[in-house]
């Protein structure tokens, strides 16, 4: 691969600049992305991957909403780019493009304030318009900033329009010929289901390609973008393979089937330089795998700051999640009391969601002064602090598409406990036997959650096999390097 550059600009008959090098160039359209906006791993994703296909010599770009939310030191490195009218079925909206560099990547952000400036991202009633229209603006806009991708990489439904808007409306204009698609499915619970009336008051596509998006007699926009996409991808493996069953599908299971053949599963990563206990400024101490002594003194401030009694002994187990049923919250109701009472452990939670666990969590440390401290909503810097306390963490997930949390505990030497399933299955080792690099369990079972948590106590409760398990969790390598190395391959087959 030729990547040497004269720095001369040129411009092919489609009028689009032309750069004199030789070097994938991918579109990457999200509806949130680190640093800017993030509601969870979607965000991680947006923000590691492109840094890291960078690395690798591909050029990456990011589009995304300009959100009200975004924090006044990241608007200041904003830079006003162009405007343009978008189409948005039968009415034109305007869109102005902001353009930020950070990491080697750059990042366009797209401003309508009816549509972006409110709070949060998502949950109002127009979501289908708001992001039919981030889909096409992120293809109106190409030209304007001189940029042919080789590659379009769409996520999750917020973005699904974009592959079946250039597949109808781009692919054979003057400019757009010859891009492949990609869409990569982050959790299949979400798909943006609406009547098909919208169809030609938001969507904006012609009534016989209707199809494309028809499912169950409404409009799905994650099916629309599958049908569409050259290729699908899943964030792990196992999540590809179980899509396909009932139980993971959420209803589109005989529609994945029949396009089995374009999908596949390619493990998220993690920021290792975000996520580095040896040069982390929110931890109490810094540590490293040649050197763990500084997380006792982690768990130690950890105890203090969630006022449970400090004591370097007790077993303190974590959680960093989203409070809600599919985190596998509702394991803990049976169990949580055998659990802490049977046991001198402490547990910490971090997290916000479903009032009805919100309520459990609270009621439970009522009743156990002193061994639950309990944070509800997220704070990152917490995040970090919990990670590299604690000494095992817990994932007892009834679905997780990949999962971000049991990497980071492992990178922090936080051991993890896990249902086996999607991207935990892929990522976590049982290490019962001696070996592997966390604790796991089968079914979607409470007391085969608690024999898990159990064996781990017993590894605890021996420290030289316990500070071997630490230290193979640490050497595991969850870098974006090697997704970024597989999503190339992948890019580089479509356009072959």
């Amino acid at each position: 691969m030729n990547l040497k550059n004269s720095g001369k600009e040129r411009r092919g008959k489609d009028n689009f600049p032309r750069i004199a090098c030789e070097f994938m160039k991918i579109l990457f359209i999200t509806p949130e992305a680190q640093p800017f906006f993030s509601t969870g791993g979607l965000a991680e994703v947006s923000g590691g991957l492109p840094k890291a296909l960078r690395k690798k010599r591909a050029g990456c770009r990011v589009v995304m909403p300009l959100y009200q939310d975004i924090a006044p030191a990241l608007r200041e490195k904003l830079r006003f780019v162009t405007e343009v009218t978008v189409p948005v079925a039968w009415r034109r909206q305007y869109c102005g493009v902001f353009e930020a560099r950070l990491g080697g990547v750059i990042y366009y952000l797209l401003d309508n304030e009816y549509y972006f400036k409110r709070p949060g991202a998502y949950g109002y009633y127009d979501d289908a318009e708001r992001f039919a229209f981030l889909s096409r603006a992120a293809l109106e806009i190409l030209p304007l900033v001189g940029y042919k991708p080789d590659i379009i990489h769409a996520n999750d439904w917020q973005t699904a329009l974009a592959p079946v808007y250039y597949s109808r409306l781009y692919a054979n204009a003057p400019g757009y010929e010859g891009i492949k698609t990609v869409f990569t499915l982050h959790n299949m619970q979400y798909q943006g289901e609406y009547g098909k009336e919208l169809l030609g008051e938001v969507v904006g596509i012609d009534e016989k390609d209707g199809a494309l998006l028809e499912y169950n007699g409404n409009l799905n926009l994650l099916k629309g973008g599958i049908e569409c996409a050259d290729a699908v991808t899943t964030v792990s493996p196992s999540y590809a393979r179980e899509i396909l069953d009932p139980w993971f599908s959420h209803g589109l299971d005989p529609f994945l089937r029949q396009r089995e053949w374009k999908i596949s599963g390619i493990l998220n990563g993690i920021d290792t330089e975000v996520y580095d206990p040896s040069a982390d400024g929110d931890i109490a101490e810094s540590y490293s795998a040649g050197d763990i002594s500084g997380k006792a003194a982690c768990k130690v401030a950890l105890q203090e700051e969630f006022g449970l009694p400090v004591n370097p002994e007790t077993p303190l187990f974590a959680m960093v999640t989203r409070l809600t049923g599919h985190k596998g919250l509702d394991l803990f109701k049976p169990v949580l009391y055998d659990f802490l009472g049977g046991t001198d452990a402490q547990i910490i939670v971090l997290g916000s969601g479903d009032t009805e666990y919100e309520e459990f969590f609270k009621r439970a440390r009522e009743d156990f002064p002193g061994k639950v401290g309990l944070y509800l909503g997220f704070n990152p810097g917490l995040s970090h602090r919990v990670y590299a306390g604690a000494d095992l963490f817990l994932m007892p997930s009834k679905s997780e598409p990949c999962g971000l949390s049991q990497m980071i505990a492992l990178r922090y030497g936080t051991v993890p406990v896990v249902r086996a399933v999607g991207g935990l299955k892929d990522t976590i080792v049982d290490a019962t036997a001696g070996e592997g690099n966390g604790f796991t369990f089968q079914s979607y079972n409470a007391h085969d959650m608690l024999d898990a948590i159990r064996r781990a106590l017993e590894v605890y409760a021996r420290p030289e096999d316990w500070h071997a398990l630490i230290q193979r969790g640490m050497a595991c390598d969850f870098s974006w390097n090697a997704s970024a190395r597989e999503y190339l391959g992948l890019y580089k087959g479509l356009t072959a």
